[in-house]
């Protein structure tokens, strides 16, 4: 066997090997006593994932696809859920702004290892506006405050170097500093209105238990909710 053929096998018994970690039981999850609309289930999933020592529980895949259909992820911030949807910020002439602008739909993924539990949302998006815009951002630490300078216009871009990339950022820890309300001109407050709503837990047994809300203005809390087999 080549050295090429000793590393795929490697790494093949590798995965074959690693175990999820959980933090002790899992939870019991009783899609009976699911409430009529996502919002309030997945408030509680998200501070009990917190409570449970998750790392970054408010961090989420967010996946979107331009014009040509061709779909991309990355990793953002959760920074808010209510009513109106599920909040995220980025630059409008990023990626996934320029994506959002074809194709203003967009779906979201929370794992959360520990609880063992997923919950996927899917909708449209829209922009919050400029003044939500502008709010978002002061909200945020003096770090964010800066890469939003920094990356203002250019993220996702093609970066000549990485010399000018720490020009960059200097001079918008600096400006961060001296301007705290300074506002980035391309930064946006998207909301993702959902229309469907996805809420999964692990069981010791893969006995995993799905429960799928979609939107349904007649129905009960103005969704519907189904479970999937796992």
């Amino acid at each position: 066997m080549s050295d090429d053929q000793d590393e795929a096998e490697a790494f093949r018994a590798l995965l074959r090997g690693l175990r999820v970690p959980h933090a002790g039981d899992l939870p019991v999850f009783d899609p009976d006593t699911a409430p009529d609309a996502p919002l309030p289930l997945f408030r509680r999933w998200l501070r009990e994932a917190a409570e449970s020592g998750e790392p970054g529980p408010h961090t989420m895949t967010l996946a979107t696809a331009g014009a040509d259909g061709r779909p991309s992820q990355r990793t953002v911030m959760l920074h808010d859920a209510d009513e109106r949807g599920w909040h995220f910020g980025t630059h409008r002439t990023s990626r996934k702004g320029r994506e959002l602008t074809e194709n203003p739909y967009a779906s979201l993924a929370f794992h959360w290892m520990r609880p063992g539990r997923q919950v996927r949302v899917s909708g449209r998006v829209g922009e919050a506006g400029p003044e939500a815009s502008a709010a978002d951002l002061r909200g945020r630490s003096p770090a964010a405050l800066a890469a939003a300078l920094a990356g203002s216009g250019r993220q996702s871009e093609t970066l000549g170097s990485y010399e000018e990339l720490l020009r960059a950022f200097e001079a918008a820890y600096e400006r961060a500093g001296r301007e705290p309300d300074a506002t980035a001109p391309t930064w946006t407050l998207y909301v993702l209105e959902a229309d469907e709503v996805e809420f999964y837990q692990e069981e010791a047994r893969r006995r995993h238990v799905r429960v799928r809300y979609l939107r349904a203005p007649k129905e009960p809390g103005g969704w519907r909710r189904e479970l999937l087999w796992p």
